[in-house]
Parts: C-alpha cells; sequence; structure tokens
C-alpha cells in the first residue's frame, strides 16, 4: 500500500468528512486533503494537514485515498471516471469508499477500479456527525482480503469498531441493513414523544423512564432530549436519511424483499422536507407526525386508510 513517508490522501470534508479527518491528523497520521469548499480545509490545515490545490493532486501525492463523499456522480468526478485520465489517476492506488452509495453502484465501481490496476475497500460507517467527532464511528469493511487488512489499521483513529463483511458489496449491504433500524427507531421515538406531549404527560420523565428502561440506546440518549426540547439542529439531516431510504428501498426491491416499517419512514421523511427542514435534523420528523395529527383530528390518515382492511380482516 505504499511505503510509510506517503500520507493518506482525504477527499471529502462535509459534516462527517471533517471530523473524521481531524481525528486522523490528531493520532499523527500525514494527511493530504482537498474538498470542492476550500473554506473547509480550513481546520484541517490548522492541525497540521496539508492541503492540495485539486482532487488530481491527492492522487497524485497518496497511494491510499479516502473518498468521504456525498453520492456517485461526486465521486466519478473526482476519479476523473468517465475520462480518459481515469486509469493513469488511479493505478496503483487503493481507494476507500466511506460514503453511502447504494450497493450496485458500488460493485460496478470495484470492477472498474480492479480493471486499471487500483484496489478497493467498501468502508462505509455507522454513526452521525456526534460519533465521528468522538472517534467512535462502526466501520464495515468489504473487498480484497489483504487491501481490508491494511485500510482496517488505518481506520482506527476514526472508528471504535471495524467489522469486515466479506466482498463487496456486503458492507454496504449491512449499512443499509443498519439504517432500518436506525431510522424506524428515530421515527418510533418522535411518535412516543409526540404521543406523550398530546397526552399531557410530563415529557422529561418520559425521557428518564426510557433512559432507565431496556430500550435505551446511544440513539434514544441523544434523539430524545433534541425531541423533547425541539432542538432540530442538524446531526443527520433529513435529506441525508431521504437518501438512505430510498437506497434501502431500491435494494429491497431488487432483490424483492418486503420493507413496510421503511415504507411508512418514507412518507413521514418526505412529508418533514416539504415542511420545509431540509437543514435540520432527522428528529424533525416530529412535524409531519404533529402535522398528520393537525390536519385529521383524532385519527390520523394511515389509520383511516387502515381502518377498511382492518374491518374486512375482522369479518373473515
Amino acid at each position: 500500500m505504499g511505503n510509510t513517508a506517503s500520507p493518506l490522501g482525504f477527499i471529502g470534508l462535509g459534516s462527517m468528512g471533517e471530523p473524521m479527518a481531524l481525528n486522523l491528523v490528531q493520532a499523527g497520521m500525514p494527511l493530504l486533503v482537498w474538498n470542492r469548499s476550500e473554506a473547509k480545509t480550513a481546520r484541517l490545515a490548522s492541525a497540521g494537514a496539508r492541503v492540495a490545490a485539486n482532487a488530481a493532486d491527492v492522487f497524485a501525492g497518496a497511494d491510499t485515498i479516502i473518498l468521504m463523499l456525498a453520492d456517485d456522480l461526486a465521486i466519478d468526478a473526482v476519479l476523473g471516471r468517465d475520462s480518459a485520465g481515469f486509469a493513469v489517476r488511479v493505478r496503483g492506488k487503493t481507494i476507500v469508499h466511506m460514503g453511502t452509495t447504494s450497493p450496485a453502484y458500488s460493485r460496478r465501481l470495484e470492477a472498474d477500479l480492479r480493471s486499471v490496476g487500483a484496489r478497493y475497500v467498501e468502508a462505509p460507517v455507522s454513526g452521525s456527525r456526534k460519533p465521528a467527532e468522538a472517534g467512535t464511528l462502526v466501520a464495515m469493511l468489504a473487498g480484497e482480503a489483504q487491501t481490508v487488512a491494511e485500510v482496517s489499521a488505518l481506520l482506527r483513529p476514526m472508528c471504535r469498531e471495524v467489522t469486515v463483511c466479506g466482498a463487496v458489496p456486503n458492507a454496504l449491504l449491512m449499512k443499509l441493513a443498519v439504517n432500518i433500524f436506525l431510522i424506524s427507531t428515530v421515527t418510533g421515538l418522535a411518535e412516543s414523544v409526540h404521543f406523550a406531549a398530546r397526552q399531557g404527560l410530563d415529557l422529561q420523565q418520559l425521557v428518564r423512564i426510557l433512559d432507565a428502561g431496556q430500550m435505551a440506546s446511544d440513539v434514544s440518549r441523544v434523539k430524545a432530549p433534541k425531541l423533547v426540547e425541539r432542538d432540530f439542529a442538524v446531526q443527520a439531516s433529513i435529506p441525508d436519511v431521504l437518501k438512505n431510504n430510498r437506497l434501502i428501498a431500491e435494494a429491497a426491491r431488487e432483490a424483492g424483499i418486503a420493507s413496510p416499517l421503511l415504507d411508512v419512514c418514507h412518507a413521514l421523511y418526505e412529508e418533514t422536507l416539504a415542511l420545509g427542514h431540509d437543514s435540520e435534523d432527522m428528529v424533525a420528523v416530529l412535524t409531519a407526525i404533529e402535522t398528520r395529527t393537525s390536519a385529521e383530528p383524532g385519527v390520523s390518515s394511515f389509520a383511516r386508510d387502515l381502518a377498511p382492511w382492518l374491518a374486512m380482516a375482522q369479518r373473515q
């Protein structure tokens, strides 16, 4: 994977990428970074990272390059995948894809990279900005065994757990499976808080009971207070949740897998986005639930639509 003098490349310093890269620098790792918005490189430069003039310079100066980018279009752009220079840019390099894209895209990307002499590791993470800042993300890795082992060691400053999932695209499929639980958990928590509020219960007492019981988790301990305080400051944004929802739904449909809870969540997060919460945290889904209650007091539209089916089932 190159000599020890070669820096590690890091492209993509967004909400997650910036703290992840900072943890690498603070662990003493030589880092060469680039971001489309130059302002995002300031903290990394102050911490000791070298800032590249452009994405091509990262590939020229590093043997291993981490990509923490928003989507497949951004990844293809920095790789120059649709250009004649793609092979020259990536040959001999190890590309580590840490963002979240469709498993099908990752499978095709691996094939293209390997065909021109590059190595590839799929390494999505579970966790939002807070775990990224704390270096407690959970990484899921997939790819060729030797390359995965080498990359795994590099990720330790960012992660509390690194799990090898086998061949590409198993890591991304695992990430999507984890996200079904995350999305449905936070949505259920929002509905719980909404129910308690409309019943006139003490919401701080609800939080204490949840924290003391068997349902308590790192997620509930972070998200329940945000819901009660209506703190919608972003950790995992509504558009990002919708993106993950779409990726899971597509993978489920492709495999013929039912996703009933996810489908309900998808509708609620689309309603949340339509209400103008595009720059807020996923707990803002509370507003979509509140809007359904206000639109038809006493019965949600979902319950109304379900009623004929329940009546039919009772008659059978």
